[in-house]
Order: C-alpha cells, then structure tokens, then sequence
C-alpha cells in the first residue's frame, strides 16, 4: 500500500476577517492543506460568514473568546473528520479566551493552540507562564498514556538567538525573556520535538514580522510559530517534511507546516 501524507498548516491570520480580503482563499488553495489550522481570528461566533464557514472542501471548527469581542479566537479546516474535537482544557481562566482546540484523529491528537502575549504586563507574563504550565501539565498526560501529540501554533516565544533577527536587544522584552525561553527548554527536556529545527539546525527563518519599520521587507523577524511533536513521530519517521512559507502574504505572521505520514 503507497504510503499516505497529512500536510497540516498552522497560521495565525491576525483576523479571519481582515485576511479575507487578502486574497486568502487563493492563499489556502496555494498551501493546499489537508488540516489548516487558524490563531487569533478575532470572531464571535454571530460574525461568521457562509463563506468562512464553509470554505471550500473542508469542515470547520470553531473556538472563541467569551470574555472579548474581536480578541483571540482559533479555527481549524480539516479534509479528515476528526473523532473528538475539544476547546477546553478545564480551567475557565485560560478556556475563555478562545486559545486552545485538540481535535484527536485516533492516530495522534492535534493541537492547535495560541499561547499568550506577556507583553502588556507583568500580570499578562505570569497568565502566559502559567497557561504554558497547564497545558503542557495536560499534554504529558496524554503523552505518558501513549498518545502521539502534535501541538502547533503561535507559542509567542522565540526559542534561541537563531530565531529572531536581534536577539540582544530583544533580551529584555517579552517573548524573548530568559524565563519564556526556558519553558521552551522544558518542553524539549520532556521529549517534545521542534520540527523545524530538528530538520534545519542552522537555518534562519522567520513567521512573524511587527508591521513597524518595514521589517518584513527586511526581513527582521521572529521564529514564534511552531509544530512541536511528541519524539516518538521523530524516530517512526513519520514526520517528512517540515516548512516555512514565507511567499504567503495577508496576516504579520506567515504560514508554517509539517507532512506526515499515515
């Protein structure tokens, strides 16, 4: 039997709404994937239109802040009906902001999460460092059961001096904080992979631009968004490919992706 892949894309839109208008659908039709996971659509559920709901092939769900209008928000679009699809990880504190979907497709479970920015405050910084605490409390216990996890999205963290164009005078600002880095280091002590550096040791890409001082025509980024995976899709070799698509316009953030084999 010829060997199947899953090509799952991750992409915060920075507004559902607002990348519509940027020639999105032929955006999708170009990354042509079979899971596109969405950040930060900023909908309620009342501002969805047929065309979102509906587009093209794919089923579609939903998450969405309860606490915020035009704030956070994920959706996913999927070719392959997942067996569950769940948006809380039950603690209201993090499930009302729209943040976290698991839809579990039996042979892994997929996660598409945006982590928060701790950029506002101190009190933003402690909510982002606990949200990380949580979920990964959850993930590890999915994963210690036998469960092979994959858990994309906007991490807002860049992880080393490699992912972003001026690590030294970033050091002090959130998202590049020595306490930020090191959950990334946690999580990759506990055995979850990050795809595209595992593949790219020395590759310097980025998926997030400010739209201040032309960075993006620069190309003065941050590497925030990820697909890390539990180490046993690594070593089955089941991870094939793994990319950044930096051709892909209409959000601040660019698309980025892995293929797997099923």
């Amino acid at each position: 039997m010829a060997e199947k892949k899953l090509r799952l894309v991750s992409w915060n839109v920075n507004g559902l709404r607002a990348v519509f208008k940027k020639d999105f659908k032929s955006s999708v039709r170009q990354l042509d994937p079979d899971v596109l996971l969405l950040q930060e659509t900023k909908l309620q559920e009342d501002q969805r239109t047929d065309e979102m709901i509906e587009l093209d092939s794919y089923e579609s769900y939903w998450s969405y802040s309860t606490v915020k209008k035009g704030y956070s928000g994920l959706a996913a679009y999927t070719r392959h009906t997942p067996d569950k699809v769940g948006t809380g990880m039950g603690e209201p504190r993090f499930d009302e902001e729209g943040r976290f979907m698991e839809m579990d497709f039996g042979d892994f479970i997929l996660f598409n999460i945006y982590f928060p920015n701790g950029q506002m405050s101190e009190d933003r910084l402690q909510y982002k460092l606990d949200f990380y605490d949580s979920f990964f409390r959850y993930a590890d216990s999915l994963k210690e059961s036998g469960r092979s996890l994959i858990i994309t999205g906007d991490y807002n963290t860049a992880h080393n001096e490699i992912d972003l164009k001026n690590p030294r005078a970033n050091s002090d600002r959130s998202g590049f904080l020595r306490i930020e880095r090191d959950w990334l280091d946690h999580i990759t002590e506990k055995g979850y992979v990050d795809t595209f550096r595992y593949f790219n040791p020395d590759t310097v890409k980025y998926s997030w631009w400010t739209y201040r001082f032309n960075a993006r025509k620069n190309n003065a980024g941050w590497r925030i968004d990820y697909f890390f995976v539990t180490r046993d899709l690594i070593d089955k070799g089941r991870i094939t490919d793994t990319f950044i698509d930096n051709g892909i316009y209409g959000s601040d953030h660019c698309p980025v992706g892995i293929e797997l084999s099923i």
